[in-house]
């Protein structure tokens, strides 16, 4: 079972060919042809999307997103902190709801609590001040559709992202796009630098199916 939880906008699905990776569907078959035919009538907003074999997919509407701008923080331990690497995102219930609360974003460290891993709901990106920074590709994270998103698109540098220090933090996933935390003690995140991120997110999307074939006339 693979799952995604993704947005809809009038162009077409955000981020769609990282969302085609996370769920493993190929550039063809009927699950690959199931999804673009959702992707032409899907209504805008928020949706989430299993896939349970080749031709087996289900969808459901959803609220919006859990972050909003000036969220509260929270640290506590990685649940999957004993593993290496990036893993599927879990479709829910799953061990990241033990860590998850309402209202706030909770940032997901090592076991020693030495470095920020990822968030609740989201990939975690640094600046270095001159690139955006992402966390080395062996730490343990939901494989993120924005992070690998912007490691393809942009110069970026791999390093540990220390939970005690300076270095300006956002919060980036495939449905809210960017999202600034209540982080105290941090730097802010420049304004420029998160609005390059959200055009970024927004214009990487594939006309559906039906728009493709008009385009090819």
């Amino acid at each position: 079972m693979h799952y995604t939880l993704l947005r809809v906008t009038s162009a077409g699905i955000v981020l769609r060919e990282y969302h085609v990776r996370r769920l493993e569907l190929g550039e063809s078959g009927a699950a690959a042809e199931a999804f673009a035919r959702f992707g032409d009538a899907a209504e805008p907003g928020v949706w989430a999307v299993w896939v349970g074999g080749p031709e087996r997919i289900r969808t459901e509407r959803r609220a919006g997103s859990r972050l909003r701008d000036g969220i509260a923080t929270r640290l506590a331990c990685s649940p999957i902190a004993d593993k290496r690497g990036t893993i599927p995102k879990p479709p829910p219930p799953c061990v990241y709801d033990a860590v998850r609360s309402d209202g706030v974003a909770t940032l997901l460290t090592s076991a020693d609590g030495a470095e920020i891993y990822e968030a609740c709901s989201a990939a975690v990106l640094g600046w270095d001040g001159e690139r955006v920074v992402c966390v080395p590709g062996d730490r343990p994270r939901v494989w993120s559709t924005a992070e690998a998103a912007v490691r393809e698109h942009l110069p970026v540098t791999e390093a540990p992202i220390p939970v005690r220090a300076t270095m300006p933090i956002l919060l980036v996933n495939a449905v809210k796009g960017t999202c600034r935390m209540d982080a105290p003690g941090r730097d802010a995140f420049p304004v420029d630098v998160r609005a390059g991120l959200d055009h970024l997110f927004e214009s990487l999307f594939r006309f559906t199916l039906a728009r493709a074939k008009i385009e090819r006339r």
